[in-house]
C-alpha cells in the first residue's frame, strides 16, 4: 500500500519537469521546515533512492567559507530519512535514533547526498511494528570527494 508521501510524489510525475521539481522541493521545505530555511534541494525522490543537493550558499557556510558541518549533517540526514519516508507505512513514525558523521575532508562547492534502502529493510519496515537499521548515504562534493563518512540509524515505531 502507498504512503502518503508516495502518493504526493507520484501526484508530481505528471507535471513538467522544471515545475515538479519546484513542487516538490517547496511541499518538503514547507513539511520541515529546517530543510527549507537550509535550502536543500531534492534532485530525486523515489522508493529506492534519495538525492538531495546542497549548494554552498553564504548562509550554510562556516568560518572558512566551505559548507557548514551541522548543514552537511542535516544533507545527510534528510536524504537517509527521506528514503525512509518513501517506505513507512502511515500506521508508524519514523525517528532519527543516532547519527555518526565523520568529518574526513574539507569540501569544494556544493554537496550532494545518496540514500538507499534495500528490499529487506522495506519489507522490514513494513512487516516490523518497530525496529531500527543503517540507512547508507553517501555525501560527495563537487570534486567528486566524499568528505564525510555518514551512519545514519533510523527506526520506527507505531503512532499512538
Amino acid at each position: 500500500m502507498k504512503n502518503q508521501l508516495v502518493k504526493i510524489v507520484e501526484k508530481l510525475e505528471s507535471k513538467p519537469k522544471w515545475l515538479k521539481s519546484r513542487l516538490l522541493n517547496f511541499a518538503l521545505g514547507s513539511t520541515i521546515k529546517f530543510v527549507g530555511t537550509a535550502g536543500l534541494c531534492c534532485n530525486k525522490l523515489t522508493q529506492k533512492e534519495a538525492i538531495f543537493i546542497l549548494k554552498n550558499r553564504k548562509k550554510v557556510r562556516n568560518h572558512i567559507g566551505t559548507v557548514h558541518a551541522a548543514a552537511t549533517a542535516l544533507l545527510a540526514e534528510t536524504a537517509s530519512g527521506l528514503i525512509v519516508g518513501m517506505n513507512i507505512p502511515d500506521n508508524k513514525t519514523p525517528l532519527l535514533k543516532s547519527m555518526n558523521v565523520k568529518y574526513i575532508k574539507r569540501t569544494t562547492g556544493n554537496l550532494k547526498a545518496v540514500a538507499t534502502i534495500t528490499e529487506e529493510q522495506v519489507e522490514l519496515l513494513q512487516q516490523s511494528d518497530k525496529g531500527d537499521f543503517v540507512i547508507p548515504v553517501t555525501v560527495t562534493d563537487d570534486a567528486g570527494i566524499s568528505p564525510v563518512e555518514c551512519e545514519m540509524v533510523w527506526a520506527w515505531v507505531l503512532k499512538s
